[in-house]
């Protein structure tokens, strides 16, 4: 389990992570999400004792990562894949590894298997693609074989194929009752990836609920209908107080729900072919629950042919 407890950590004037305080629990996938300058990568930092926060704690199973003995058995992480001395081989960086831990050198070879490096454990990692440093650091997140794995944006540079590689790896650990916190600007990757979602914008909390509850609490009470005597419902619907837009062969009815549209179109003597609630996106919920966190813009709109932008990751 990762636990943090009013988590804050200041850089001049600045405050990258604000009072922030969630749970990651074991046995599922949990999204960690959150605009460009949120506070994500800054947070996993200080889970593993990259950064020390200005105040509060980040703790693994109750632990603070300093206090633990061999930290690699514990939990596994990836942060950056090109942390890696570029003129090592693969094997020879995961043995210098597994050795600060105590970790038998048996289980490189198992992790190199497990990732799809075995071919190439004996070259310069130098000379790695993104995707095959991605890979390297997933095996060294994997090396301990630990209970808790974090992911600060794995499927960066990795093709579809390794993409839904690294997606069923992180159901399959969460099914063997591992905590799996993973990070990621692919909002539609996520909505298949997490069941769980922690959000945060400008370092603090927005939201902590299942990826389904996200979604639902943002999606708009929109319904699909479809019928013969559109004209006539639309008509009807609008005198009610809903919301029509035309769609193709149909209208999105907002402000009334499926029974009362129903019921309306019933009075009216009104067949229905279609009458289906929308169920909004991922990335929908994430723009609209985020927006005013947003702290770097870009806005083509008021100026045609220019990037306006404030910063970056």
């Amino acid at each position: 389990m990762i636990e943090a407890v009013s988590l804050t950590k200041r850089y001049g004037n600045t405050v990258a992570v604000d009072n922030l305080s969630f749970s990651v629990k074991p046995g599922k996938v949990t999204g960690f999400l959150g605009p460009n300058g949120a506070g994500k990568s800054t947070t996993m930092r200080m889970a593993l004792g990259l950064d020390n926060p200005t105040s509060g704690q980040i703790r693994i199973d109750g632990k603070i990562y300093q206090d633990l003995k061999y930290p690699l058995r514990k939990v596994g992480a990836l942060v950056d894949p090109r942390w890696v001395h570029p003129n090592r081989s693969a094997r020879a960086h995961l043995a210098w590894m597994a050795r600060s831990n105590r970790i038998q050198a048996k289980r490189i070879d198992e992790v190199l298997d497990a990732v799809g490096l075995t071919a190439v454990a004996g070259k310069r990692v130098g000379g790695f693609s993104l995707g095959m440093s991605q890979r390297l650091g997933i095996a060294s997140a994997l090396l301990g074989d630990p209970e808790i794995l974090m992911f600060d944006e794995p499927v960066n540079g990795l093709d579809p194929e390794g993409i839904l590689w690294i997606r069923n790896l992180m159901h399959r650990l969460a099914d063997e009752g591992r905590t799996v916190f993973v990070s990621s600007h692919l909002l539609s990757e996520m909505a298949l990836t997490a069941s769980e979602l922690v959000v945060i914008g400008r370092g603090k909390l927005i939201s902590q609920s299942t990826t389904d509850e996200f979604v639902a609490r943002a999606s708009d009470d929109a319904v699909r209908v479809r019928s013969p005597h559109l004209q006539r419902l639309r008509g009807a619907l609008t005198d009610a107080g809903a919301t029509v837009h035309e769609v193709d062969d149909a209208i999105i009815v907002s402000g009334m729900d499926s029974a009362n549209i129903g019921e309306t179109a019933a009075a009216h003597n009104v067949v229905l072919h279609e009458l289906s609630p929308q169920q909004g996106s991922l990335e929908q919920a994430f723009m609209q629950i985020t927006g005013d966190s947003v702290q770097y813009h870009s806005d083509l709109d008021e100026a045609p042919g220019q990037v306006l932008a404030s910063g970056t990751n």
